[in-house]
């Protein structure tokens, strides 16, 4: 038996974009268009799987563009890459839900898809119909659902409603009952699209938690979401998308870093106006260096030339992970009370950390600048990175995602007993 779960061959995938069938306006024109019907629709058919040197690249948009991987069975694999980048389009291509125009994707293997919320479901059936019917189009027999029936009502948590129609249901609760499902199928391969960002935080844990058992069962996974967190958690290996082609194929920790730091990087370095002021500079530094080190001294300051008189100043700084989880923030208001900023000056405010309990990493922090007497909060709409590096005081290890984002001072317990001496 191969080892490859999905074999992906130079995968193309093109829509026709601003195209709009001609209405006519005349009986004429209306007579032309129905005589010439049979011709247009023999040449659609002609064209729906490819496109001829008559197409305009104008008027095509690439979703794909010869695409190649692959991906052997047990193996835990994220899509990541921005809106647009061709992630759905290449998990409905091997969902078999649409047809490349180039290329081929062979998949071996039971397959089960969860790409859209409620996929499958029809709105007037009950929870419970729909069940045995999602269940029936996923390939699984009645005596399976059966088997099943309580575990997936229970994981999905909608028994109170399951003989309502699911025309009345949330989306929560839609793409908890068809997650559900999905996931009891005990399918060789899962294919998930981004779809539980649309349950609560207790059923997305739930969620990962099955997909982390499907994992460790050793059945293949590919996973689409912008929740990098979950990403680093589950996945072994990440393919990043950019513009329908891949740019990256790596370890997941390593694609993941690559591309925060593209996202980062496609940032504007102008800073956009707020209503109290213009921030004109940012300082991320050591207090004694430049390199922001563990459990050395730490600037951070920033200056803003005020548009209007800021009669209470107010400050805000969060530090959030690369993934974009908020570990810390500190306000100015619970250390001190400033001084009004005049109409047209410039000031420098911030805060001095005595000692960074940061990890080794990258991480980004964001600005609340403030007036608290008018009740004035302006976010900055960008983020600056920064780097954290080793200390002596902390060691030479490498920091990764067991040791977390804090660095903890601590004094060690060695081991110790009653060691009998040598006879």
């Amino acid at each position: 038996m191969s080892e490859i779960a999905i074999s992906v061959d130079n995968l193309s995938k093109a829509y026709h974009i601003g195209l709009k069938e001609e209405i006519p306006d005349t009986l004429f024109a209306a007579a032309r268009m129905w005589l010439n019907r049979p011709l247009h629709n023999l040449r659609k058919l002609a064209r729906l799987n490819t496109f001829n040197d008559r197409d305009d690249e104008r008027d095509l948009h690439w979703a794909l563009r010869d695409v190649s991987f692959n991906v052997d069975f047990g193996e835990v694999i994220g899509i990541i890459g921005r809106n647009g980048a061709g992630k759905s389009t290449l998990l409905k291509i091997l969902s078999r839900i649409t047809e490349p125009n180039s290329g081929r994707a062979q998949i071996s293997g039971r397959v089960s898809s969860l790409l859209e919320v409620g996929t499958g479901f029809h709105p007037e059936l009950t929870g419970r119909e729909n069940i045995y019917m999602n269940g029936t189009i996923l390939g699984m027999r009645k005596t399976e659902i059966d088997g099943k029936f309580d575990e997936i009502v229970e994981f999905s948590g909608v028994e109170k409603f399951l003989d309502t129609p699911v025309k009345r249901y949330s989306s929560g609760m839609n793409v908890r009952l068809a997650f559900s499902v999905a996931a009891h199928l005990d399918p060789e391969i899962l294919i998930i699209d981004e779809v539980l960002a649309v349950g609560d935080q207790a059923f997305q844990n739930r969620c990962l938690g099955r997909m982390s058992e499907v994992a460790r069962s050793g059945r293949t996974v590919l996973f689409v979401s912008h929740n990098m967190a979950a990403l680093r958690r589950l996945c072994t290996r990440c393919i990043a998308l950019e513009n329908g082609q891949v740019v990256d194929d790596c370890d997941a920790d390593q694609a993941i870093d690559r591309y925060l730091l593209s996202m980062r990087g496609a940032r504007s370095d102008v800073v956009t106006p707020t209503r109290l002021g213009t921030v004109t500079e940012v300082k991320l530094r050591g207090e004694a260096e430049p390199l922001l080190k563990t459990f050395c001294p730490a600037r951070i300051e920033l200056t803003i030339e005020a548009s209007q008189r800021i009669v209470d100043p107010g400050l805000y700084v969060g530090i959030l992970s690369q993934d974009g989880e908020r570990i810390c923030g500190l306000d100015l208001k619970d250390f001190a009370t400033a001084e009004p900023i005049p109409q047209g000056n410039r000031a420098t405010m911030g805060f001095r950390i005595p000692k960074l309990n940061l990890s080794p990493g990258h991480y980004m922090v964001e600005f609340h600048i403030k007036d608290m007497a008018s009740s004035t909060v302006d976010q900055i709409d960008r983020m600056w990175d920064f780097e954290v590096v080793n200390s002596k005081e902390y060691g030479n290890r490498k920091s990764g995602k067991w040791f977390g984002h804090l660095a903890l001072e601590a004094e060690p317990i060695l081991p110790s007993g009653t060691a009998q001496d040598d006879p």
